[in-house]
């Protein structure tokens, strides 16, 4: 990774296409880095001016460099003139460019081939690049506005890191009325070379960022992203706002496990398995932001309740509760204390109700009492402007609990308009969040519970390099496969490549006569299954090619025969492999582990209820096997109903859950070392008793087909750089 501390650091930065007219983006990006207090050497280059606001400009940046170095550019010059403006930076020692100026990617045709040299002649250079099509980038904290908003963002702690532009705009605007601020800000555009992954590892690495906050549309390097986000959210917390839930775009699928993995699970998992946190709305993502910015992790989800209203503290009660917090059992001391502190017609359990007309002194015995308390994690604070109610003295008194333990979380819900609107700003410039609504703030309880609970639980990455294997021979299951020009593996070839990384599978075998097939049953032992054995029938019953229960030789070639007359018309002229010769087992609790792969974070490992009714029920949980960790296979059985079973229900005898495990992990090896595997699926599974094990009757292997890559030709480059210009950001 860069070190992005040198690009908002930079000591030195140019503004390539400045301007002295107010209006244009070059004045504005301009006018932003003189007024935020930026110290360096500000640079304006403009070939038709020889000052401006008050800095000298330059006609080049060749020429700026003769008088000294140049560290950092922002563009926001025409689209067409941006690529040699970069080379020419890239000449003169500029490490980073800025570039606001759209007419990219985003437009498409001219604009991605234009977009494709400009990456290249950066790389060439070694520059950096911020963009293009983006707002710039901000750090309140040096200080330096590089970007052309119409608000300077306030000093905080909270980096935003916003792939829209005009959204991240908006919030700046926003944030400002709300009393938020923030360390960093980054408008990503396009994401040409510098990425969401960059900024959020360069945040975790900013002392003067508590809070790491993400509006995302997509995500380029899955991979990198794991290992970057689960780095960045064990030192802070990562929210993430990802936007297209939408199902709309999902392909169909040929595997159970692609059928159920959706396209936005990936995303879910990626930010579960990171402790990322993913929101739903900006509000949400505020509300979380700015409680982790100002309030220590609760140790637990014990919610003490404070109110002086019965109807709210009732809806603040079901949203604890809903939201998967606990209301606190309160001591009997505790209690024993409150009705010596507070009136007769006051409540004193949880929620402890100080009663409509309590004045500040009140509030104040009550929340002594339930700081005290030993079963209390964090404190909501419930006020209502009734008619003795006095906001301010509740203030002061709110205040003094939070300094007496500040290791504890408190936060507010003031229900009303201008009764307490100056109340609640001044909790807020004191640090503590304060919502109108209780919901708001419980759901930033439950936020920051299960930020610590990650925290807390967890567990190194699965070790794949500690698991022997065959590699070698499934490397050559796979290219005997290509070369046969599939991409769809046999069941008895993908059996043996799950045997090569230590999957128990049923004996089978590829039978080409009758008689074959009867020498093989006599080798595996009666009674066996035969399938027919083609890439092209999937849904093998259907047609006829499947013949169970056969118990003698006979019974097996009369099989073999019947199978072939019934796929005659479904197999092609070269397509005759056989029949697949399978030992029966022994029936067991019917499962299914399947993998499909991500095209952004890779492989998704499936458990669950496996048979016919897979798809019916859906009882089955996933995880990215590329952010694996050793907690997480045992997890991912306990998080299905088939777990109920397995454990032994109503007196049955408890399955082989390490036998399962086990299998679990050599399938996430065997897709984490294969990254040609597209999907997997092993159902039925056999999970048998406790010490006996489990065996993969049925397995399905489907791999990548081949794509070769395209490049524009060198004409088509030269010819997008030359075009007309293009609308500037």
């Amino acid at each position: 990774m860069a070190n992005l501390r040198d690009l908002f650091g930079a000591r030195s930065i140019a503004v390539v296409g400045a301007s002295k007219t107010p209006g244009k983006v070059g004045y504005s990006v301009l006018k932003n880095l003189v007024e935020s207090g930026y110290s360096g050497r500000i640079v304006p280059v403009n070939p038709k001016e020889s000052e401006i606001l008050g800095h000298k400009a330059y006609p080049s940046l060749t020429a700026a460099a003769a008088d000294g170095p140049v560290e950092s550019a922002i563009i926001v010059i025409p689209a067409k003139a941006v690529v040699p403006v970069v080379e020419e930076a890239g000449k003169n020692g500029v490490r980073y460019c800025t570039i606001i100026t759209a007419g990219f990617k985003e437009i498409g045709g001219e604009g991605k081939i234009r977009e494709q040299e400009l990456v290249r002649v950066a790389r060439q250079y070694g520059v950096r690049l911020v963009g293009p099509n983006c707002l710039g980038i901000v750090d309140t904290h040096v200080p330096m506005n590089g970007c052309f908003a119409a608000v300077a963002p306030a000093r905080g702690s909270i980096a935003f890191i916003s792939q829209s532009g005009a959204f991240g705009a908006a919030i700046l605007d926003w944030a400002l009325e709300s009393n938020i601020g923030f360390s960093k800000f980054v408008s990503l555009g396009n994401k040409a070379d510098l990425n969401e992954v960059d900024f959020i590892e360069d945040a975790s690495e900013d002392p003067n960022t508590k809070v790491i906050l993400c509006y995302l549309e997509d995500i380029h390097d899955g991979e990198r992203f794991l290992k970057v986000a689960a780095a960045a959210s064990a030192r802070k917390p990562v929210l993430i706002l990802k936007a297209g839930r939408s199902e709309a775009g999902t392909k169909a699928a040929s595997s159970h496990t692609g059928a159920l993995a959706g396209n936005d699970r990936a995303y879910d998992l990626a930010f579960k398995q990171t402790g990322t946190i993913r929101v739903e709305s900006m509000e949400e993502a505020f509300d979380l932001a700015t409680a982790f910015a100002a309030q220590p992790l609760p140790k637990g989800r014990n919610v003490a309740l404070v109110t002086n209203a019965g109807g709210p503290g009732i809806i603040a009660t079901d949203a604890i509760e809903k939201m998967g917090l606990k209301m606190a059992p309160l001591a009997d001391t505790t209690k024993q204390h409150l009705r010596e502190q507070l009136t007769p017609e006051a409540n004193v359990n949880n929620p402890v109700d100080v009663v409509g007309d309590a004045p500040p002194e009140r509030y104040a015995a009550a929340l002594e009492a339930v700081q005290a308390d030993p079963n209390v994690d964090e404190i909501l604070v419930l006020v209502t402007p009734q008619a003795q109610t006095n906001p301010p003295g509740v203030t002061d008194v709110i205040l003094e609990a939070h300094r007496r333990r500040p290791d504890q979380p408190l936060l507010v819900s003031m229900v009303g308009g201008p009764a307490v609107g100056q109340a609640m700003k001044r909790l807020q410039e004191q640090g503590i969040p304060a919502f109108t609504f209780p919901e708001r703030a419980v759901a930033s309880f439950a936020g920051m519970a299960q930020y610590a609970e990650y925290q807390q639980q967890a567990g190194e990455l699965v070790d794949f390099e500690s698991l022997p294997v065959d590699r070698a021979r499934v490397e050559e299951i796979f290219a005997a496969v290509r070369a046969d020009g599939r991409s769809t593996l046999l069941g008895v070839e993908a059996a043996q490549a799950a045997a090569a990384y230590g999957i128990t599978v049923a004996p089978s075998g590829l039978a080409h006569s009758a008689q074959e097939a009867a020498q093989l049953a006599e080798e595996f032992g009666f009674p066996v299954v035969l399938k027919i054995a083609s890439p092209k029938i999937l849904h093998k019953t259907d047609v006829g090619g499947v013949r169970l229960k056969l118990d003698t030789a006979a019974k097996v070639q009369a099989a073999y025969e019947e199978i072939m007359r019934n796929c005659a018309p479904y197999l092609g002229e070269n397509d005759h492999y056989g029949v697949e010769v399978q030992k029966m087992m022994p029936a067991g609790r019917e499962l299914i582990i399947g993998m499909a792969r991500d095209n952004v974070f890779g492989p998704m490992l499936m458990f669950g209820l496996g048979g016919i009714y897979v798809n019916l029920f859906g009882d089955v949980s996933f995880r990215l096997v590329k952010a694996l960790r050793t907690s997480d296979v045992a997890a991912m059985i306990r998080e299905t109903k088939a777990y109920t079973l397995l454990k032994g229900f109503r007196g049955e005898t408890p399955a082989d859950l390490p036998a399962i495990e086990q299998m679990l992990l050599r399938v996430a090896k065997l897709v984490h070392d294969f990254p040609e595997i597209k999907e997997m699926d092993i159902n039925p599974l056999f999970a048998y008793e406790k010490g006996k094990g489990a065996v993969a009757l049925d397995v399905k292997i489907a791999l990548t087909p081949v794509v070769v890559a395209e490049h524009p030709a060198p004409e088509q480059v030269a010819a997008a750089n030359v075009a007309g210009s293009v609308t500037q950001a």
